[in-house]
């Protein structure tokens, strides 16, 4: 086992029992993880904390998670970190790959806590 510490993932979601639940998740994987409730906190965040891939619900309460993400893939700073939609909407057949609402991927809620760190972890290798 490696001292290295895992990848940072900012989760952003405003229901705090999914967020938990993702959170609890990927910390026993071995991941670190962040958190906002918001599409502005989570801007600031990926900003400031720079991490290796955002999950990123698709409705918050001050704005839609495709302008956030959109917003991050026109920001020098953040436009290379991976903006993975975290939702229950995703269309089965857009679950990978980036596309034009800035997303480079999605993951179905609920998550699959068996195979949700490996799912996570392909946007974070590539």
């Amino acid at each position: 086992m490696t001292d290295e510490p895992g990848p940072l993932v900012l989760i952003v979601d405003d229901n705090e029992q999914n967020a938990k639940l993702a959170r609890d998740v990927l910390r026993a994987a071995g991941f670190r993880t962040i958190g906002a409730a918001t599409g502005s906190e989570a801007i600031l965040r990926a900003t400031h904390d720079r991490p290796s891939v955002i999950l990123m619900d698709l409705r918050l309460p001050d704005m839609p998670g495709a302008a956030v993400a959109r917003q991050l893939k026109c920001d020098g700073r953040t436009a290379a970190i991976p903006v993975v939609a975290l939702t229950a909407l995703a269309p089965r057949d857009a679950r990978e790959g980036p596309n034009d609402e800035g997303f480079d991927g999605y993951l179905a809620k609920p998550i699959d806590v068996k195979e949700f760190p490996d799912e996570v972890r392909h946007f974070v290798t590539g």
